[in-house]
């Protein structure tokens, strides 16, 4: 009689666990743009405006730190940021189409850079550990985040103490392969990011915006959505 009580509580423990519900997020109220390509521009255009070393002294990227590329397509900012950390640093190159990151895996693996791991990650979760990284850097990448509330509630806590999270994307409309600073501004606030620098970047194709964890992150079903401002008639 306990066993088979006991196989009744297991059973009945098991139909709770499935029946437990996955947070609910609310929907962007954007267009989110298409991912078009693996890499925004060649790399040879630009290296000649200098533009990784330009975003990488922006963001503060120094010896030494723990760094996330998020996006990192064909992994232009992974290689300048794998010399740049050195060898006591890390750099995380995540991507979420798998035939990309194999690809850039081959890349990481031909050039031996042994300070950096490449990981494939979920459109509404790039799974970082906790507490892991001093920047987390998206470049011309947020206007492809189809989920960006929940993209960025589970991406808070991968922060360290003093931790950044460093957008660059061009000042247009989503749907135009970029995001409106003021509409950025709106999503990172709603979960909990607080903005602590912002600097116009042409040589990369618009701005550079720097965030924080510094504010609360709130539950799912808290956070209030920002409204798209529809041009006036």
């Amino acid at each position: 009689m306990r066993r088979a009580f006991l196989l009744a509580a297991l059973a009945l423990a098991g139909c709770d666990g499935a029946a437990k519900e996955a947070p609910a997020f609310p929907p962007a109220d954007r267009p989110v743009a298409s991912i078009i390509s693996a890499r925004w521009s060649n790399e040879e255009a630009r290296d000649r405006v200098n533009e990784a070393d330009k975003i990488m002294d922006l963001a503060g990227i120094d010896p030494g730190m723990t760094v996330a590329d998020i996006g990192a397509g064909e992994g232009y900012y992974t290689i300048r940021l794998s010399q740049r950390v050195g060898e006591k640093g890390r750099v995380l190159a995540q991507d979420i189409l798998p035939e990309v990151r194999d690809k850039l895996a081959e890349r990481v693996n031909r050039e031996r850079l042994d300070n950096v791991s490449v990981k494939l990650g979920l459109p509404g979760n790039p799974m970082l550990p906790a507490k892991s990284f001093d920047r987390v850097l998206m470049v011309h990448m947020y206007h492809e985040i189809t989920a960006p509330y929940e993209f960025l509630w589970h991406l808070h806590p991968a922060l360290r103490t003093g931790g950044r999270v460093i957008i660059v994307d061009a000042n247009r409309p989503t749907q135009d392969h970029g995001t409106p600073p003021l509409l950025l501004q709106c999503e990172m606030e709603a979960v909990g990011y607080r903005l602590v620098e912002f600097q116009q970047t042409a040589f990369a194709g618009g701005y550079l915006a720097a965030y924080d964890a510094g504010g609360k992150r709130p539950e799912p079903n808290a956070i209030k959505p920002c409204a798209l401002q529809k041009p006036a008639r």
